[in-house]
């Protein structure tokens, strides 16, 4: 049984194709259903890691916050989805932040947020796209099979886990890439 939950400014995701506003109007939206498989990140969001002697999302969500979009019902890291062999594209996200100075080790970021819901288990989460700008990122380059959402907590989902995402196709391409390998996590590379 999938549960419909309130999300951010009281919008009602009624099911997979229709939105219910506060003004009581039907949204047919263009949701697309992704299955992609839980994997291992680079820890960075929810540090501290290699890279960082902190959490990154530590330092990030006061600056969301003081920029008007609240994250503090969230977990505190990415769920990191490999939906290979498709890629993604953010298009015209929601929300989109330049210049985000959250650590003195290298320059500023930007960061965009779409919408999304987690399903696990026949159950939805309310989410994120969380995606760090690659033109303004220095560290742990992803690949475009990687989505990296910020979600409510999950109980139980875990590396390995098959899990479906629900991105809104105004604000995202997704692209089936026969060529793009296995699930196979992160790839990283050092630029310095």
């Amino acid at each position: 049984m999938r549960q419909n939950s309130r999300i951010t400014a009281g919008v009602v995701l009624l099911d997979r194709n229709h939105l219910e506003i506060p003004n009581g109007f039907i949204v047919k939206e263009p949701w697309i259903t992704m299955t992609g498989i839980v994997v291992r990140g680079y820890r960075v969001a929810s540090g501290p890691s290699e890279d960082y002697p902190y959490g990154a999302l530590d330092r990030q969500r006061p600056i969301f916050k003081a920029r008007g979009f609240d994250l503090s019902d969230y977990f505190n890291g990415t769920l990191n989805i490999d939906i290979r062999p498709a890629t993604f594209k953010l298009m015209k996200p929601e929300h989109t932040f330049y210049n985000v100075e959250w650590t003195d080790l290298h320059p500023p970021e930007h960061f965009s947020f779409s919408r999304c819901k987690v399903i696990f288990k026949d159950v939805e989460y309310d989410g994120w796209i969380y995606y760090p700008h690659p033109e303004t990122k220095i560290r742990n380059f992803q690949n475009p099979s990687l989505l990296e959402v910020i979600a409510k907590p999950i109980p139980g989902i875990k590396y390995g886990d098959k899990a479906e995402v629900l991105v809104n196709s105004n604000e995202m391409a997704v692209e089936k890439n026969p060529e793009t390998p296995g699930h196979e996590g992160t790839q990283r590379k050092k630029p310095w």
